[in-house]
């Protein structure tokens, strides 16, 4: 009885399959991202119109994160990213199907793309939830299950691109959206079939909807650091999608001319947030958190400065994989700390707040920098932003509340929030994994 209770407690093939599910659902995505531009582009040429579609991929993720987190808690974890594979896939199915039946027009691209992101959105938070109650049974520490989880995002940033671009040129844009709706219903299949449902399952409190929603809410809000933290995400993401969605696709066809260059700079990226992921998974335990947070965001804002300098293909990938190095601490870093801080049972409504505060600005960064590039030109509109992130960065060096990434344990109550819901932001005695990796130490999403 007992050894079988230990074999169940050391079970890593669901955790295998999660990562796998989620590999395989964003490895679509990042297709999507790269086909939809790129499209818009092609049959528009406007690039205010490749504003207005990443706006729209992005405004549904806040919505959904905003209200969405309490049916995430009520429904369960597994039931919700089946979900929202399954109905993703379906809408991302519709447009290819009209673009070569009845034709597509513009405003029901956005609807779809619309519709996509707001039932993608739960489900990503789900697979995100799910991962911690994953990592316990397979007996692999916080750090390295959310390095694990991240790595596996970047390697799809970095083989997805690469497969896209080439991809648009042989099958056309529309086409390869065919595959991207394929692999919402494989990750879909796997998840239902090969992840069990919570141990713990989640409850159902009394409170209205509306309550719970405001109580994730407050969560986030009440407690300092990790509010200081969400709005500087909502900065930077909306500054980020500005420079990816927008700019570098602007970048590539106006002086690489290629949508394969466009898919590279991608490849490069992703390539080199995959070796950052990789180096925080096997020394990250032993960096200050505020130190390797803060570093990590002065060498991703580089990147606008490089394009601005426009150097060759090679030296451009060669230069983008390396800024992107930065970019692989991040979220293995504010997963764990935020793991650390909540609770179970508030786990999706307070995941869903935070990515609503962390994406709220991206829409408008996308907008904003699809109408500038077509009112000031292209140059200017990347000095803009690259000068915008150094004053982010610089900023987030002198912030005195993030010296708390690296606060001892012990943390102080939160005003509002009852001993049961304590936040752990800072608490350093992270689990020993049960097979044999230590965890515990000094380290810094």
């Amino acid at each position: 009885m007992t050894a079988s209770v230990a074999v169940a407690r050391t079970n890593r093939t669901p955790l295998v399959a999660l990562l796998a599910a989620n590999a395989i659902s964003t490895t679509g995505n990042t297709v999507t991202h790269l086909a939809i531009p790129w499209f818009v582009l092609e049959t528009t040429g406007s690039a205010a119109r490749v504003g207005l579609v990443g706006a729209a991929e992005v405004v549904p993720i806040v919505i959904a994160g905003a209200v969405g987190g309490p049916l995430i808690d009520r429904l369960g974890f597994r039931r919700v990213s089946v979900a929202g594979d399954v109905l993703s896939g379906l809408t991302v199915a519709a447009i290819p199907l009209l673009h070569h039946t009845t034709g597509l027009a513009f405003w029901q691209l956005l609807a779809l793309v619309f519709c996509g992101a707001l039932l993608d959105a739960p489900g990503s938070t789900a697979r995100a939830a799910l991962l911690p109650d994953l990592a316990e049974d397979a007996g692999v520490g916080l750090e390295r299950a959310n390095t694990a989880f991240d790595a596996v995002n970047r390697l799809r940033q970095l083989v997805g691109p690469a497969i896209g671009g080439v991809l648009i040129v042989w099958l056309g844009t529309a086409n390869v959206l065919w595959l991207d709706a394929a692999s919402f219903a494989v990750s879909a299949a796997m998840v239902a079939a090969l992840i069990p449902a919570a141990r713990r399952a989640p409850t159902a409190p009394d409170e209205g909807f509306a309550a719970q929603v405001r109580g994730g809410w407050r969560f986030v809000w009440r407690h300092r650091l990790t509010r200081t933290l969400v709005l500087l995400l909502a900065l930077t993401n909306g500054l980020d999608i500005a420079l990816f969605g927008v700019l570098m696709p602007v970048f590539a066809r106006e002086e690489l001319g290629s949508a394969r260059a466009l898919g590279l700079l991608f490849a490069a990226t992703g390539g080199g947030a995959l070796l950052g992921s990789l180096l925080f998974g096997a020394f990250g335990h032993r960096l200050p958190r505020r130190v390797t947070y803060v570093g990590a965001f002065l060498l991703i804002g580089v990147q606008p400065w490089v394009l601005l300098a426009a150097p060759p293909l090679p030296l451009l990938l060669a230069a983008f994989a390396c800024c992107a190095v930065g970019a692989g601490p991040l979220n293995p870093l504010l997963s764990t700390l935020w793991q650390e801080t909540i609770p179970f049972e508030l786990r999706g409504r307070v995941l869903g707040a935070i990515k609503a505060v962390a994406w709220g600005a991206m829409p408008l960064g996308a907008l904003v920098a699809g109408f500038a590039v077509q009112s000031v030109g292209l140059r200017p509109t990347l000095l803009a932003g690259a000068v915008c992130f150094l004053v982010v960065t610089v900023a987030m060096a002198f912030n005195p509340v993030l010296r708390e990434m690296d606060a001892p344990a012990n943390p102080t109550p939160v005003p509002g929030v009852g001993a049961g819901l304590l936040p752990q932001v800072g608490h350093r005695e992270r689990p020993t994994s049960r097979s044999g990796d230590d965890t515990a130490g000094s380290a810094t999403p």
